[in-house]
């Protein structure tokens, strides 16, 4: 068996409920999840009853606490990383988990984060589409024929996230049809990890600055450079607002340092469904509940035998 990765989602995959059967069910994960709304009163509520969560200034401490919860009762039953990654807010979650923030330090940023990219979000009418059925270069060339459109998310092989002004979205939506693109209209606030962004890593980057980060324990993987973290930890968790998350290349990266291996930590799946099409013999495994973690254990158990 090879490597094992923990990766972590980012907005879009939250819902209501999630995190409850980890609190119900896993005594390290309510005693986060306890400590997560000490801290943040209110941020229990929103996960269970989903009220407010897909504001963004929510969506993102709800994301992190969640997810680290996740990944403690996944550790508490004996499963542990080689290397990490986490998509979008996802990377801070993932952090945590390899040592460069502790947990605590990493929610008050998550929710520091959500609040700013909220507040610039604000600022204009911006959005986001999924294109799907194109190649990546061929997304690109489409945006390049607007002036405020911009690919952000490279996902995996046929798919590529485009943000920018509500107004260019549409004629892009429209032109990337016309080349047999397929084109998904996204639920978010803004147009994250795009220039739009600035403002929010701005302040960010002043708000880290409190903050003690220190060399992660196993490899983490950086969404700006695809590549893991060899320092610059401040840079590269700024930078990650306004750049474009290079997902499929960290999981080719992986691939190649070993990892045969992905265990998804919070809520939902998109993570799990990314990583299968870009390698389609990898074992994937969804782990945000009990159920997953059991699955987990019974997968691990068996590479052994």
């Amino acid at each position: 068996m090879g490597k094992i990765a923990f990766i972590f989602p980012g907005q879009g995959a939250q819902f209501p409920g999630m995190g409850r059967s980890l609190y119900e069910n896993s005594p390290t994960a309510r005693a986060m999840l306890d400590h997560f709304e000490s801290l943040r009163p209110g941020t229990l509520e929103a996960c269970f009853s989903g009220k407010e969560l897909d504001r963004t200034d929510n969506t993102q401490p709800c994301l992190y606490a969640v997810e680290l919860a996740a990944a403690a009762a996944v550790m508490d039953a004996g499963i542990y990383p080689d290397v990490a990654s986490g998509f979008s807010l996802g990377e801070l979650a993932a952090a945590a988990c390899a040592g460069i923030i502790s947990a605590e330090d990493g929610f008050m940023l998550a929710a520091e984060r959500g609040r700013l990219m909220r507040e610039a979000a604000e600022r204009e009418a911006t959005g986001m589409v999924a294109v799907l059925k194109l190649p990546s270069e061929q997304v690109e060339q489409l945006c390049g024929k607007f002036e405020n459109v911009y690919p952000v998310n490279y996902n995996c092989p046929g798919q590529v996230t485009v943000a920018g002004k509500l107004s260019e979205l549409e004629r892009f939506g429209q032109t990337a049809k016309e080349a047999g693109g397929r084109v998904v209209p996204l639920k978010v606030q803004g147009a994250f990890h795009s220039p739009y962004m600035q403002p929010a890593a701005e302040r960010f980057a002043v708000a880290l600055l409190r903050y003690k980060l220190q060399a992660p324990r196993i490899p983490l993987y950086s969404n700006v450079t695809g590549e893991p973290y060899t320092g610059d930890y401040y840079n590269l968790l700024v930078r990650q607002i306004v750049s474009p998350v290079r997902w499929q290349k960290i999981i080719e990266n992986m691939a190649a340092a070993g990892v045969d291996t992905f265990f998804e930590l919070g809520p939902g799946n998109t993570l799990s469904g990314m990583v299968s099409r870009t390698l389609p013999n990898a074992k994937v495994l969804a782990l945000g509940d009990p159920e997953g973690i059991r699955k987990a254990a019974e997968v691990l158990a068996s590479a052994k035998r």
